[in-house]
């Protein structure tokens, strides 16, 4: 992945048209054109109803083919318009990650009734009161699929909990009862034991469901030819059950398989707990990082930008952080909502796209749109994901020394000819820094790639040049 760069092709506000898997194929040559190398694909099997993203799953094997909840394809397309695509992002070397939903279903086909006790939303370890009987939706049997690729049905105690009673008509926290039920351990601790999260809590504990997944992990990975997966909400699935899924998928697909999980939180010591626990089998999204970066935008020359890498974990774990600017989460309206500001944006991905360390990933509404409004970003995002491409190797040097302007140098290598920059931000004024790009490089003429600034640098007899940033804005110097 020397180089690589994913791309999340997908926003909250995508139009509900099942056009994207054909735009996404339509796309493949011009990604791969900037420097995309893979792209993390939205949820694509049936949810609980058409105009969902995908997140309230209801048939994992429904992939847009079965006339399920009223619809055969997904908001996103039919399962034939998928497997197209994936070969033509195929074609261009691009590899294809699939959002992986295992920690929940949604409202199932038919009522269940079973014993639950109900517990403190604000802490999911207090029970507040005796057992007591519940109807939930937690029986689906899939009748449009008819036992195609799979026959398991799933009921009440395949889950751990529930969020709504329908007999009574009423939402809360409910733990299931029954032999071997409990909340798993191996997941984050807020709110006492943050295993449920939303709709029927899958019961990873279970050895039928245990199986189930492996088995539907096994199979879709096969049958759309996936280089890895984005794994949802893996602070709320039992830890080991994550490294076991991983791995028996590895066993199949070989071990390049690539596997990057969504653990929110900006602890870098709770993600590097993580990463222990399931022996780095999965990479986790640097959200210390992002916060920094939000940070950063909201308090501008005010916040101290030598601070920015500040518990960041691709500062302890360079190869197992995927860094991002924004995502579906983070944007405006979402339930985690942290977007940086524009000014500041393009700055992020200067950061995140030239660094030496984290696997970059470039939002989908961040180059194209949210909604129907087109991103002020592309331009510069193309700028630098081709700095990227042409300059962006060898060994990187920080200078990260002023409240207001910082930046680094990558050295450069033999491999890329005329290869190696000089990256710098400011969140205020303009600025000027004097960095070291290497004695093998005197006498040669730098430019701003970026165009905002138009003066040259000629390297002296030590390597130093005095490189220029203006307020607010950022430069990247390469020899001209």
């Amino acid at each position: 992945m020397k180089n690589g760069v994913m791309m999340q092709y997908f926003e909250w506000n995508l139009p509900n048209d099942g056009n994207l898997w054909k735009q996404l194929k339509d796309d493949a040559k011009h990604l791969h054109e900037i420097g995309i190398t893979a792209v993390w694909i939205p949820p694509a099997y049936k949810a609980d109803e058409q105009q969902d993203e995908g997140y309230a799953t209801y048939d994992l094997y429904d992939l847009g083919e079965f006339e399920q909840n009223n619809t055969v394809r997904t908001k996103y397309g039919t399962k034939q318009e998928l497997k197209e695509m994936i070969e033509e992002l195929h074609r261009y070397k691009i590899s294809v990650y699939l959002d992986t939903v295992m920690n929940h279903k949604s409202e199932g086909d038919y009522t269940e009734k079973f014993m639950v006790k109900e517990v403190d939303p604000k802490d999911r370890t207090k029970e507040l009161g005796d057992a007591f009987e519940i109807q939930g939706w937690t029986g689906y049997q899939f009748k449009g699929r008819s036992g195609k690729y799979s026959g398991f049905k799933w009921h009440w105690y395949h889950f751990s909990g529930v969020g709504f009673d329908d007999a009574k008509k009423r939402s809360g926290v409910f733990k299931i009862m029954g032999e071997n039920k409990d909340w798993s351990s191996g997941v984050d601790d807020e709110n006492g034991n943050y295993d449920f999260l939303l709709g029927n809590d899958i019961d990873l504990n279970h050895p039928e469901v245990i199986k189930e997944l492996n088995s539907w992990g096994l199979w879709v990975s096969e049958e759309l030819n996936l280089d890895g997966m984005r794994l949802d909400a893996i602070k709320h699935m039992k830890d080991q059950f994550v490294k076991q899924f991983v791995e028996t998928i590895r066993a199949k697909r070989g071990k390049d398989f690539y596997a990057v999980g969504e653990y929110w939180s900006g602890d870098r010591k709770k993600l590097e707990n993580y990463l222990e626990v399931v022996d780095n089998t999965v990479d986790l999204f640097d959200v210390p990082l992002h916060y920094n970066l939000w940070e950063a935008s909201q308090k501008g020359k005010d916040y101290d930008m030598q601070t920015l890498f500040d518990n960041a974990l691709f500062i302890s774990h360079p190869e197992e952080a995927v860094t991002f600017v924004d995502n579906h989460d983070s944007q405006a309206g979402s339930s985690l909502e942290s977007q940086i500001q524009d000014w500041f944006k393009p700055l992020a991905y200067g950061l995140i796209l030239l660094m030496k360390d984290g696997y970059p990933c470039l939002f989908y509404g961040d180059y194209y749109k949210i909604k129907d409004k087109e991103s002020p970003h592309r331009l510069i995002i193309d700028i630098i994901l081709k700095a990227r491409c042409q300059y962006a190797y060898g060994e990187q040097t920080n200078y990260f020394d002023h409240p207001c302007t910082v930046g680094f140098v990558r050295m450069g290598d033999k491999e890329h000819a005329d290869s190696g920059l000089a990256f710098l931000i400011s969140n205020d004024e303009d600025g000027d820094k004097k960095m070291n790009v290497g004695k093998d490089r005197k006498g040669e003429t730098w430019i701003d790639i970026t165009g905002s600034i138009e003066q040259t640098v000629v390297i002296d007899e030590n390597g130093d040049g005095l490189f220029l940033v203006k307020g607010r804005n950022l430069s990247i110097w390469a020899k001209g």
